[in-house]
């Protein structure tokens, strides 16, 4: 692939707390990108600050949740005078490799898929870069999939990809943590064309506010099965 796509761009970051991250998640970023947007979901430290010093465009929503400062970011998207080709999402804990996303965008740029995540693959984890709740988690969830929908999906992984026009006619409204696993449930119920790609995965700056804590684990885990039995059955 060609390091500048045809396409444009827009990265959008929830992000809560993450002041000592958010910077080295911005600066490794590829230049192809037309906007980074950082919404700043709650933050009682410098987050905000830091990604604006950075050179992020920061949006502040006031309602706690990963879903609704998504939707805050596409939300600004939308209101632009050019809305993007592609938006890719991405954590603000530098966990991931901001430099893979020419990888994540890949298959949309070549008219292989509408929809990418990124497969945070055994082979490529830095070990404890995933708890093992967390592990569990996503493994259930894609057998769920697996067996209700005939999907191929591996991981529920938040660095993803997906063509503007693809995301605005999935209709997205969870507003905490169901995000993820909505998104690709939608795919699968509207047989919207997707990937996995495979990337590397480390630990994160920080401690995680799902699964760093018991009531995030279980809160998390709770909204996921519940969301992939509301399509099941619906």
């Amino acid at each position: 692939m060609n390091n500048t796509p045809s396409l444009s761009v827009t990265v959008i970051i929830p992000a809560f707390n993450e002041e000592k991250s958010i910077a080295k998640v911005i600066e490794e970023i590829p230049s192809l990108v037309d906007e980074i947007i950082v919404v700043n979901n709650c933050s009682t430290d410098k987050t905000a600050t830091v990604a604006a010093s950075a050179g992020a465009t920061v949006l502040n929503e006031n309602r706690m949740g990963y879903g609704y400062a998504c939707l805050k970011g596409i939300d600004h998207a939308a209101k632009q005078e050019k809305q993007p080709d592609v938006v890719v999402f991405l954590d603000g804990d530098f966990s991931d490799y901001p430099q893979e996303l020419t990888k994540i965008i890949a298959p949309i740029n070549n008219n292989e898929a509408d929809f990418v995540v990124g497969a945070r693959v055994k082979e490529l984890r830095e070990e404890g870069s995933m708890t093992p709740q967390q592990i569990f988690g996503n493994w259930l969830a894609c057998f769920l999939m697996k067996g209700l929908f005939n999907s191929t999906f591996t991981d529920l992984g938040p660095f993803r990809a997906i063509k503007w026009e693809t995301l605005q006619a999935l209709k997205m409204s969870d507003k905490t943590y169901g995000w993820t696993v909505e998104m690709q449930l939608k795919v699968l119920r509207q047989k919207i064309s997707y990937q996995e790609i495979p990337v590397s995965y480390k630990k994160r700056i920080g401690v995680s506010k799902v699964s760093g804590t018991i009531k995030g684990t279980i809160f998390a885990g709770a909204k996921i099965i519940g969301w992939i039995f509301k399509h099941y059955l619906s």
